[in-house]
This record gives C-alpha cells, sequence and structure tokens, in this order.
C-alpha cells in the first residue's frame, strides 16, 4: 500500500518526506498505523551522520506508537485493532539475553542497523528503504516485526504511551537499574532532553534526596525541578562542587550522562564529579568514529569506580513498557508533561531544528 514518512537518503542529509510503499506484514508480522512517534535524538544521529547505517535511503523514527491494521501468518498473540507501542529492541525471548532478563540486550537488536533481506519499505520507483530499528516510526502506516511491538491498554493516550518506548524507559532505567539509584543518594543528570528528565524522575522516584540536574538551557533546568531535581546548574563543575560540598567531600554516588552529543569529556566530568565505589552511566551517543575518555586509572582502581554503559536503560520491553504505563495511569510517572510542542509529519525537520535549539524536552509527532 502507499503511505508516507520521513527519509534521509544519505548521511548528512535533511529530512524528507516522502511518498512510500509499504509491504503487506510476512510471517511473524504486524502493520501499524501510527498515531504518536517521539523525536529521539538517536534519529538525528542518523541524519547528521554519526551513526552510520548499511542502507540509504533510510526511513527514521522508532519511538512510536499506533494501531495494529493486519497480522501476518503466525503471529497469534496480536490482532487487528490491537493499541501498541514500538519497541525499538526486539525481544526475541529464546537467547542467552533475553533468557537472563537482559532484553535490551537480546541477540535480534544487533541486527536492526543492518540492511534487511527482504525490505518492507519501497520509494515509489523501487529503491528498498532501510527502517531506522526496524520499525521506521516517522512513517504514517510501517510493517515491523511482531517482536518490536508491545501491546498496551486501548484507553492510554497514544500520543503520550509512545514516549515509553524509548525516551521515558531510557532515561528511567539509566537511574533505577544501571545507576542503582538508593534513598538517601546525591545523584547528578548531566543533559535534560527527553531521556535527561526521565533520569531526575527516576532518581527522585528511587529515593535520591539530592538530584542534580546539569544543562546550559535555563529553560531545561527550571523544567527539570517539576520532575524532582533539588538543584540546577549549568556546568559540571558547579554540581560536583555541591555534590562534594553536601557528601563531605567525597561525590556523588552517581552521575549519569544523558546528553545529546557524548564527548569523551563529558565522561570525564562524569568520572570525576562521583565518590568512592560510584558509578558513572553513559546512555546517550556521539559520534560513532570517536574513542577514548580522560578519566583516571588510579581511581578506576583505588577508588573502586564503576564506569557503566546502559541501553535502553536495561529495561525489558515486555515487561517494563506496561509497567511505566501502570506507573503513568497511577500518578507516578509524569509523561503529559515530557511533551513541549507536537508537530505534524511534514513539520519534522522544524521539530529538529527545535530540539537544537533546546526548546523542548520532547518533541511529538502527531499523524492524522
Amino acid at each position: 500500500m502507499r503511505t508516507r514518512g520521513a527519509i534521509v537518503r544519505n548521511a548528512p542529509g535533511p529530512y524528507e518526506v516522502v511518498e512510500l510503499e509499504v509491504a503487506d506484514p510476512a510471517a511473524g508480522e504486524v502493520q501499524v498505523r501510527l498515531v504518536a512517534a517521539g523525536l529521539c535524538h538517536s534519529d538525528d544521529h542518523i541524519a547528521v551522520g554519526d551513526s552510520p547505517v548499511a542502507i540509504y535511503p533510510f526511513a527514521l523514527g522508532h519511538e512510536g506508537a499506533g494501531v495494529v491494521t493486519k497480522v501476518g501468518p503466525g503471529v497469534d498473540d496480536l490482532a487487528e485493532g490491537d493499541h501498541v507501542v514500538f519497541s525499538f529492541l526486539p525481544a526475541c525471548g529464546r537467547c542467552r539475553w533475553c533468557a537472563t532478563g537482559m532484553q535490551n540486550l537480546c541477540d535480534d537488536g544487533g541486527k536492526v542497523w543492518m540492511a534487511p533481506e527482504v525490505p518492507r519499505l519501497h520509494l515509489t520507483d523501487g529503491t528498498p528503504v532501510g527502517q531506522m530499528c526496524g520499525v521506521s516510526a516517522f512513517v504514517e502506516t510501517t510493517t515491523v516485526s511482531a517482536r518490536s511491538v508491545v501491546r498496551v491498554a486501548p484507553d492510554l493516550p497514544l500520543d503520550k504511551a509512545c514516549l515509553v518506548g524509548c525516551g521515558v524507559a531510557t532515561g528511567w532505567g539509566a537511574a533505577v537499574n544501571s545507576a542503582a539509584v538508593r534513598p538517601g543518594d546525591v545523584t547528578i543528570v548531566m543533559g535534560i532532553g527527553g531521556i535527561g528528565i526521565n533520569a531526575v524522575q527516576g532518581a527522585a522516584h528511587a529515593g535520591a534526596t539530592t538530584v542534580i540536574a546539569v544543562d546550559p538551557v535555563e529553560f531545561k533546568r527550571e523544567e527539570s525541578k517539576r520532575f524532582g531535581a533539588t538543584h540546577a546548574f549549568a556546568t559540571m563543575d558547579e554540581a560536583a562542587d555541591v555534590a562534594r560540598q553536601l557528601t563531605n567531600g567525597q561525590g556523588a554516588d552517581a552521575a549519569i550522562v544523558t546528553v545529546g552529543v557524548v564527548t569523551g569529556e563529558h565522561v570525564g566530568a562524569a568520572f570525576g564529579a562521583i565518590r568512592k565505589g560510584g558509578t558513572a552511566v553513559v546512555t546517550g551517543l556521539g559520534n560513532n568514529a570517536e574513542v577514548g575518555a580522560p578519566i583516571s586509572l588510579t581511581e578506576l582502581t583505588l577508588y573502586q569506580k564503576r564506569l557503566q554503559g546502559s541501553l535502553f536503560g536495561q529495561c525489558n520491553p515486555t515487561a517494563d513498557i506496561p509497567a511505566l504505563l501502570d506507573m503513568y495511569r497511577a500518578g507516578a510517572l509524569k509523561l503529559d508533561e515530557i511533551v513541549t510542542r507536537t508537530y505534524s509529519l511534514d513539520e519534522i525537520g522544524q521539530g529538529y531544528e527545535d530540539m537544537h535549539a533546546g526548546r523542548n524536552l520532547r518533541g511529538v509527532v502527531l499523524f492524522d
């Protein structure tokens, strides 16, 4: 069938909204009509060339929610009309990682950046189009693996539920799972965007008595206080100084790096701000070609500091997406407040301009 979606033809390259042909679902697949999609920085990493992919043109978007319109052969746990949230990391349920409760590291997840054997999307001239994370949430109707969707309650607003498919779970889990924030902790969150704001509320929910937000944008610093930040500063130097003042010179229990484009200097600053036995969590992305971070190897060994990567907040999508939405329903998780502005699909370029300018916590595309 014919649909429309946002693509990049090469990288770096502009966002283009074009007509596409989308295939009917094959065995193990479903087709989904999008209702809403979050404007995550990970998609922009593709557009600017930080994260090269195996095939161009490439249809972007991975944080989305919609309604199942067709079900392929062999799919017996989903039906037409089901409301679903995309999981940008599919979960096979069988590999070592899924079997041991680490669905975010599922072996299928490593395949979503590869050129598909049988493309589901094509330009109208027949040119194959790659799918962001095997999903492409910036497409009005898309066909995906059934392993990449999680069914949710039909009464939940999909324009908010879409957020738990990436930014909310990634930020929340970075604090609760990766940093293992405990009651009474001092936690620093560096970068208050769609992921960082959720690391703030995750740390606060986990019981941190001090949550220090760091961002050069005043709007984001002020917004962080609505989500549980007790302090907010423009620089890591200020944040680290306060953390040490509050801990008899020791430093923060954890520092979580959620900036939009991570560099080694960000990682070094987070590592330097934590106490003995503390944890520096890195969950943002940078340029794939850059390596190295200025951390003290002496402190790494003698202070038993921990440097922890965090993919999707170490969450299990089939369990944690519904759990986070239950928390939202119960009033324990803020979602409505995260959405600063909504856009049409044709305004997607403006949405990313606003992200770069620091105007949004999260922008959301609403489909007709």
